[in-house]
């Protein structure tokens, strides 16, 4: 399981992207203009975290690249990869299925991303779209799932953190090595802050 102070597989994971100029562009295609920004130059850093809020896996794109194509990239490159554990059952009762959700925001409904995301151990939790009009339908996975809460204000937290560092609000750096060094310099950071300090 967990320990009290370490990262937090059971309950959820959260994934998001947040959109950051680039005044200075970059050599790569990381860079692109920014459907937020009025079409300036900008770069999208796409973070996975955990319970907690810390940082499993981060991935940068250009600011014009839809979140959707970049959903199973992120959750294949987590840095610590997650182990399954299944606990002995108790004589005379059934093993529990142990699930991991992960939360996710409107814009990644879609059924070829929710089925890739439960090929991969998680049970997705998405926000219905409602068109005008239309009644509310609910999902089959949540339907199992009510008692479980949408928590996605921690990668929104998490994002916040990211922007405290100076380096990382803006970006300089025109090769996304450099800038992907940074932000993985900053993940350390907070994890250390988290689990470390407390």
């Amino acid at each position: 399981m967990i320990t009290k102070k370490g990262i937090r597989w059971i309950w959820q994971q959260s994934l998001d992207s947040i959109s950051i100029k680039s005044p200075l562009g970059g050599r790569d295609m990381t860079v692109g203009s920014s459907p937020v920004d009025r079409s300036k130059l900008g770069t999208k850093r796409h973070i996975l975290t955990d319970k907690q809020g810390i940082p499993l896996s981060a991935i940068i794109s250009p600011a014009s690249t839809h979140d959707i194509k970049l959903v199973t990239d992120v959750i294949d490159n987590t840095v610590i990869k997650q182990t399954f554990v299944s606990n002995k059952p108790k004589k005379g009762m059934k093993q529990k299925p142990r699930h991991n959700h992960l939360c996710l925001d409107r814009a990644y409904r879609s059924k070829p991303i929710e089925q890739e995301i439960i090929k991969r151990g998680y049970v997705p939790h998405i926000p219905y779209k409602k068109k005008r009009g239309q009644k509310k339908e609910e999902n089959t996975n949540q339907k199992r799932y009510y008692h479980s809460k949408n928590k996605r204000w921690v990668v929104e937290r998490t994002n916040s953190w990211h922007n405290r560092f100076r380096k990382l609000f803006t970006r300089y750096e025109k090769k996304v090595e450099n800038y992907l060094g940074l932000v993985q310099l900053s993940c350390s950071i907070i994890i250390h802050r988290k689990i470390i300090l407390g």
